[in-house]
Parts: structure tokens; C-alpha cells; sequence
């Protein structure tokens, strides 16, 4: 269960950020996924693959945030990713922070969505991050992100 080679976590909250996070599946071909996120109904759009639910925190509710934080950190003891990847936002963060310190390769897609600034979850895991990618050129800059195309 643990001892997974080229294992890859990726980790989305709900909405926008999965849908991206789907259109990635391309790229996946080959590896062992796990997949994560805060809807039980997106399970269906991964079928056939391990597919886990974390609680859906905001920073407006720290306890949550703490409960989710619990959460992934089991899954990423669990399956000891060799990738963790996330296109936002809480659980994306959440998953990034714990999986560098257990020595995972973090990748960080910035949503399609934040068209004039980078998300806070962004600025936030910038430093943490080994590769921190927007979707916009306008975006990038020294230090990250880095802009290499987009999802849609």
C-alpha cells in the first residue's frame, strides 16, 4: 500500500480545480495516482483509480483547515507519493507543505481562473514549491511562477 514506485497524489479542491486537475489526466499515463479532492461525487470521473475525500476548509474556518491537514498527511504516510501535484486550493496547499517535508516533489498549477493576480494559495506555497506554474504568460515572473502553457 506504501510502497508505490513513480506514485503521484494529485490533490484539487472542488469546482474549477478538479476540472483542471482532470484535464491533466494525459500526462499521468503510466504512473500509480491517487487522486484527492472534497466532493464523494467526483469519484465517478476516476474510476478504476484510488480516489480519496478530505475535508473542504477555507481559511475562515481554521478547525476545518486542521481536520483536512490531518487528513492529507495520513494519505501522503499511506501512499508516500513521489509527486505531489495540485491545481488548488486549501487541500492543494495542505498537500504541497506535508508532502515536501516527507520528501515528495511538489508541483503547483495555478487556476486558470486568477486571470490578473496569482491565488493566495500561490503566494503561499511559492518557496515550497519545486515547480510553481500559471496559466497565463502575463503571470510569470523570476522566481515563479513559470508559464508553460494551459489546461483549457
Amino acid at each position: 500500500m506504501g510502497d508505490h514506485r513513480n506514485c503521484i497524489l494529485a490533490i484539487a479542491s472542488g469546482g474549477g480545480h478538479w476540472v483542471q486537475l482532470l484535464r491533466l489526466r494525459p500526462a499521468f499515463e503510466g504512473y500509480d495516482l491517487v487522486y484527492v479532492t472534497v466532493n464523494q461525487t467526483y469519484r465517478t470521473d476516476v474510476a478504476g483509480e484510488r480516489f480519496h475525500v478530505v475535508k473542504d476548509g477555507t481559511r475562515w474556518n481554521p478547525l476545518v483547515l486542521i481536520v483536512m491537514a490531518a487528513q492529507v498527511l495520513c494519505l501522503l504516510i499511506r501512499y508516500r507519493p513521489d509527486v505531489v501535484l495540485s491545481t488548488g486550493a486549501a487541500p492543494g496547499y495542505m498537500g504541497l507543505r506535508l508532502g515536501k517535508l516527507l520528501g515528495a516533489r511538489t508541483v503547483w498549477m495555478d487556476s486558470i481562473a486568477n486571470v490578473e493576480h496569482v491565488s493566495l494559495s500561490c503566494e503561499k506555497v511559492r518557496g515550497h514549491a519545486d515547480l510553481l506554474l500559471t496559466q497565463w504568460p502575463h503571470l510569470a515572473r523570476e522566481g515563479g511562477p513559470r508559464y508553460e502553457g494551459a489546461v483549457i
